[in-house]
């Protein structure tokens, strides 16, 4: 059968979560289609170094502009692209230009489905919804065949914010391999590192973006006892204030930021506990990927983080602005080893159980499969 030509309309494609799933998805389907990636950041593209290279993808650079003024204008180029497609796929706030041109257009004849995933949120809508952008959603979002989430609270946002009919929004939490989280790590996976005596390694794995809050995790660390090393994976424009604060509070010779690294399952089972700070989350792959590892977990108690840890762990995901009872989390497992593995363990069975990727591969292409009118699109393999 000839291969499916799917359009993704991404908000930025540098490699986080969303970024990873979607990377996960095009290397699982395989042969069955081809891609086409646009970036409202076009220069945010390091997540195309994660994609199989036996994968026919392509990210031109003459496609209509998801970055700009909404306008008729605009639009049109963007429904005059989408006739070449089998199906698009739109992520987040960043493509809703492209979400609301399919649907102001949506009665001209030839254009293909359109199903939207929605993720979270930026740091401009972390404490509240832009009522504007609620209107703007709740409209271009009319004539998409599907709305995907992978979090309780996004699904709820999308029914009674949004307004979107029941029957169009999914919920399909995030999911990985598991069993290639259980391995060892990596010897050198993980670059400046090596474990010092004595020592309790925090570690965390996020785009270093304000809305994560990474000097409040700094604030902590330093505050859990003097065996103490953070490790942060990622890259981002918060770089710098990071290192200020751990220079500030004496923590810079513990710190190492080794930048973007991929494939997390190779080193993410050095660290001893890890850790979420952010202000904002919904359903983080990257704690999915620390629960398989066997780590245990201190976090702020946003999106969906206090259910998706194991029950035991629960107690150590501490509500925004308690700063206190958060670096008394973290301290709590940094004095107790076997706290800490008996943790891990419950988080690893967890994810064993719950967060296992074939459950979610076999969801997606159902869904895509579906929207293309091809019931055979994207098996379980």
């Amino acid at each position: 059968m000839k291969p499916a030509k799917i359009l993704h309309l991404h908000s930025t494609f540098n490699l986080g979560g969303k970024e990873a799933r979607a990377v996960r998805l095009m290397n699982h389907f395989g042969a069955a289609a081809e891609h086409v990636i646009l970036s409202a950041q076009a220069g945010s593209l390091s997540a195309r170094e994660a994609i199989d290279p036996k994968i026919k993808v392509s990210f031109p650079t003459d496609a209509p502009s998801l970055a700009g003024k909404p306008s008729l204008k605009r639009y049109r180029e963007f429904v005059t692209y989408f006739r070449q497609f089998d199906l698009i796929l739109s992520y987040n706030w960043g493509s809703m230009d492209g979400v609301m041109a399919r649907t102001l257009f949506s009665r001209i004849e030839g254009l293909p489905p359109l199903i939207h995933h929605e993720d979270g949120f930026n740091e401009d809508e972390q404490k509240k919804l832009n009522w504007k952008r609620n209107l703007f959603r709740k409209f271009a979002l009319g004539a998409a065949q599907a709305l995907v989430v992978p979090s309780e609270n996004l699904a709820r946002i999308a029914k009674d914010v949004w307004k979107q009919p029941e029957q169009k929004i999914y919920r399909i939490p995030n999911g990985i391999d598991v069993k290639r989280f259980e391995k060892k790590p990596q010897r050198g996976a993980l670059p400046g590192f090596t474990r010092r005596e004595g020592e309790v390694v925090v570690g965390t794995v996020a785009g270093l973006r304000a809305i994560k809050n990474l000097p409040r995790l700094v604030r902590a660390c330093a505050a859990a006892g003097d065996n103490v090393r953070l490790v942060i994976v990622g890259e981002g424009p918060e770089k710098d204030r990071i290192l200020a604060e751990a220079q500030r509070v004496g923590l810079a010779d513990r710190l190492l930021m080794p930048g973007f690294l991929a494939d997390p399952a190779r080193y993410i089972g050095l660290f001893d506990i890890f850790a979420l700070s952010s202000d904002s989350e919904q359903f983080p792959i990257s704690l999915i990927e620390a629960m398989a590892a066997g780590l245990p977990v201190v976090a702020t108690d946003v999106g969906d983080i206090k259910s998706m840890v194991s029950q035991a762990n629960q107690g150590f995901i501490k509500p925004l602005g308690e700063e206190g009872k958060f670096v008394e989390s973290l301290t709590t497992l940094v004095q107790h080893q076997q706290l800490r593995e008996d943790l891990g363990m419950q988080n690893r069975l967890k994810a064993r159980a719950e967060y296992n990727e074939s459950k979610m591969l076999g969801r997606y292409g159902l869904l895509y499969g579906q929207a293309l009118g091809r019931a055979d699109f994207g098996p379980v393999k």
